[in-house]
């Protein structure tokens, strides 16, 4: 029988985590560069408000 290339399965696995991280990397640049275009819509709440800091206490 033969053995298992643990070595293989983890370089695999390493490269795969890689890419994957770049394809976000590479996503999120996309996506800031549409956003500073100028024709992009807020996806995100306006969050401003008139009142100052919430106080905790």
């Amino acid at each position: 029988m033969a053995k298992p290339n643990y070595q293989f399965e983890k370089r695999q696995r390493d490269l795969a985590k890689k890419r994957k991280q770049e394809e976000k990397r590479q996503a999120k640049l996309a996506n800031k560069a549409a956003n500073h275009s100028g024709d992009a819509t807020p996806d995100a709440p306006d969050n401003t408000t008139d009142d100052p800091a919430p106080q905790q206490g």
